[in-house]
């Protein structure tokens, strides 16, 4: 890639960021393209699909997540991982509303095989985690990998457009991890 073409993609990849930060995944391309400095056909170059430009903005924090997960396996306390990199999920969610949907549902979508992966990458280390708080006894031996993943992703979205989202959204994982304790006092 020539080093013009790699600074449009760069500038296209950082602007996304913030465009989709602010107005979700269904955020205007063209408005994308021109915070870049670029005209809209460079962008449809560099992203023909509107899930290539998604993919783009989600692998860096993703790859991140997954390597927060992995460090977190190691750690003495399954209970406290587990709730960490959930914490980090839902903080994840919550920045780019509607890109982490439009991951997960375009999942299966062979076309574009970093979303599989990337969606198969995650679930992995979420499974990793769950398994060893499950292992270790301070969570429900019934708690099933995708219906907590899935319940995650579940409070993003209601928090999504609350006035007060990042606080309700830790009022939710909070009531979510509870009930997965297995010494809760109210089971």
């Amino acid at each position: 890639m020539r080093a013009d073409a790699r600074r449009n993609y760069k500038q296209l990849v950082e602007q996304a960021k913030v465009v989709f930060a602010e107005s979700g995944a269904d955020a205007s391309l063209d408005e994308i393209a021109r915070r870049a400095g670029v005209a809209s056909g460079t962008l449809y170059r560099h992203f023909p699909a509107r899930l290539d430009l998604i993919e783009a903005v989600l692998a860096e924090q993703m790859a991140e997540l997954a390597d927060l997960g992995r460090r977190l396996a190691t750690t003495e306390d399954p209970y406290d991982a587990l709730s960490m990199w959930l914490r980090a999920v839902l903080r994840h969610g919550l920045a780019y509303r509607g890109l982490s949907a439009a991951v997960m549902n375009s999942a299966l979508d062979r076309s574009h095989e970093l979303v599989s992966t990337l969606h198969a990458e995650m679930f992995e280390v979420g499974a990793e985690l769950l398994a060893r708080a499950r292992e270790s006894g301070v969570i429900v031996a019934d708690a099933d990998d995708a219906d907590v993943l899935k319940m995650v992703g579940a409070i993003a979205w209601a928090a999504q457009d609350a006035p007060d989202s990042s606080a309700q959204a830790d009022r939710l994982l909070a009531l979510l991890m509870n009930g997965l304790r297995r010494d809760n006092p109210q089971r």
